[in-house]
Order: structure tokens, then sequence, then C-alpha cells
């Protein structure tokens, strides 16, 4: 096996984790933001707002016909978008 096929092996699977470890984030910020805000009134849509797509994010990347669409250079910057708005709203929520 030469350096170029492991390179793009590397790379191949790099977005992947990307995608997962942006999914943890989510997921993790969620259920912090539910423990720490309980007892606020709607705290459990605020929470399930962050929670819910994070969950969703790391589903998506074990079924192989969401892998296509994740990979779509487009997708992956209105995912990171959209990630990066709903850790703003957990942060400020």
């Amino acid at each position: 096996m030469d350096n170029k096929s492991v390179d793009s092996k590397a790379s191949e699977t790099n977005w992947i984790n990307n995608y997962r470890m942006g999914g943890y984030l989510l997921f993790a910020c969620g259920l912090i933001n539910l423990r720490y805000q309980w007892g606020q009134p709607d705290i459990a849509s605020h929470s399930a707002l962050i929670f819910i797509p994070g969950a969703l994010i790391i589903s998506a990347t074990f079924i192989p016909a969401a892998l296509k669409v994740l990979a779509r250079r487009e997708i992956k910057f209105l995912i990171g978008a959209l990630g990066m708005a709903l850790i703003a709203y957990a942060f400020s929520n």
C-alpha cells in the first residue's frame, strides 16, 4: 500500500469523524443545557432544539445512503453553519 492510498483513506474518514464530533458536541450541550436550566419554562423544547439535531447527525453518519448526501460540499457548509448557530443558541440560552 503506497502513501497516496493511505492518505486518501485517512482523509475519507476524517470528515465523517468531524460530523460525529459535531453531533456529540450538540448532543452534550443540549443535555447540559437541560440539566442546568431545569425549572425554567419550556426548557425541554429549548434543549431538544439543540440535542435532537446532534443525535440526527450522529445517526446519519452510520447510514451509507446519508453519507453520500453528507459528503457534498454545500451540505458540509450548511450543517457546519447550523451547528455553530445551535452552539451559539445553547450558550446564549
